[in-house]
This record gives structure tokens, sequence and C-alpha cells, in this order.
């Protein structure tokens, strides 16, 4: 019961990853704050994997809105009295398109919950730590932060910023009891993977064979495989770990 009585936020909390990353820490004794954008579905989730109400917290934010990050934040501190890991994992995939034929609402929504919330997150979340003067980060980036993907030219921009302002904030705390890292999964099986995969193909199996192939070890991430290097990152073993970026990609990055 490693995280016994710490405190987890986690954004995007009833997601693939998200669900996955709430399970682990719970299972390890954890107190959870779930952030999602349906506070009955984050609700829903705890009820079903049957916390205790003592034990968790559920929120309704757009991640997009400062003042919804703020009061995400602050809802925390009311429930729990302070914050110790900080899941930054709210991201949404956007409609595929080509840049020429991008729609300004899509970059607004991708730039916005994938750039502007981790922001957010990033500069009150922080503040909180710095004044514990402890406190571990993990953003999700992606591998679409470290090369490019035709199509998805918002989430790649998105998450190369995902990645600069990682190092950015690990540098601006480091010394300080607070680190800051970033995963950055392959393609992870989940609901996001089926919508680019329908956008992408008529068959969307022939679209998953293509991405499966570009992968060396030939399959998807299990959400149970992010959740295990986030949980890592998040964890007194890693207590020499600041600024890192970490591919989890079945060796994509390595070709």
């Amino acid at each position: 019961m490693e995280f016994m009585d710490k405190v987890v936020l986690i954004t995007g909390a009833t997601g693939g990853i998200g669900s996955a990353v709430t399970r682990l820490f719970a299972e390890n004794g954890a107190k959870l704050a779930l952030v999602s954008t349906s506070e009955a579905a984050a609700e829903k989730m705890a009820v079903g994997l049957g916390f205790k109400q003592d034990n968790y917290l559920a929120i309704a934010a757009d991640v997009s809105k400062e003042e919804d990050v703020k009061k995400y934040v602050d809802a925390t501190l009311v429930k729990f009295g302070r914050i110790d890991v900080f899941f930054n994992n709210a991201g949404v995939e956007g409609k595929v398109q080509s840049i020429v034929d991008t729609t300004a609402d899509n970059l607004a929504h991708v730039l916005g919950v994938n750039l502007y919330g981790v922001y957010y997150g990033l500069k009150h979340v922080l503040k909180v730590m710095l004044e514990q003067q402890s406190g571990s980060v993990i953003n999700t980036a992606s591998v679409a932060g470290l090369k490019g993907f035709p199509g998805l030219a918002p989430y790649v921009a998105s998450k190369h910023a995902v990645v600069g302002i990682t190092r950015s904030a690990a540098l601006e705390v480091v010394g300080k009891g607070v680190r800051v890292n970033a995963i950055c999964p392959a393609p992870v099986d989940t609901r996001m993977m089926r919508s680019i995969e329908e956008a992408l193909a008529e068959n969307p199996a022939d679209a998953r064979k293509i991405f499966e192939e570009a992968v060396p070890m030939g399959r998807y991430a299990t959400s149970q495989e992010i959740a295990e290097l986030a949980y890592f990152l998040a964890s007194a073993k890693s207590s020499y770990i600041t600024g890192g970026i970490y591919p989890i990609d079945g060796g994509t990055m390595a070709k």
C-alpha cells in the first residue's frame, strides 16, 4: 500500500488510461480526486470500483477553462487538504483532417484541452506542491509529441507542446521537492484509437493493422501498461527523475 493516504489528482479519469491509473492507485491506498467532463461518470466509476466515500471526490470540469481547473484544485484541497500526485492526463484527438482542411473549431478544441488544460493544471497544482515542498506530476504526452502524423496536426502540435512544457516546469521547480515528467504512449487500445481508426479507413480493422505493423512489438499498448509507468514516476522509486520524457511505445521511437 505504497500510496496509503496520499492524494492523487487525475484528469481524464474516466477514459481508458485514466481509469487504469485510478484503479492502480486505489489498490495501493491512495485517496483520489477524479476529474472528468461528467461528474456522474466519475461517480459511477468510483462506486463501481467500490471506493469508500471518504476516499474519493468526483469533479466535473472543462480543463480548457482556467476557472474550471482552479475549481477542481480548490475542491481537492477542501476535501483532502493536499495533492501528492497529479496525473495531468485529459486529452482529445480531434478530427482527422489535413492541415489545409482543419477547421478553426477543431484546432481550438484540441489545443484547448491538450495544451491549455495541461498548462492550467500545472499552474494551479504546482502552487500547491511548492507550498508543500513535495509532489510528483506526470503529464500525458504521446509519441505524437516526438514525431509527426498526417491528418492529426493539431494533436501533434499539442503533444509537442506538452513535452516542452514538461521540461520547462521541471526546471522551474527542481530542488524544491517537486518533480515533473511526461509519458509518451504509442497507440493504446482505447476509445481514442477506435475513433482514429474509424476516421482513417472504411474498415477500421485495416487502419488498426497499419498502426500495429508500425510498432516493432506488433501490437497496441494496454491501458494497464501505461498506468504502471505513471505509477512508477509518481513513486519514491523515481526520486532522481525529473524533466524526463518517457516513450512507452513498443519500440516505435527506436526505429
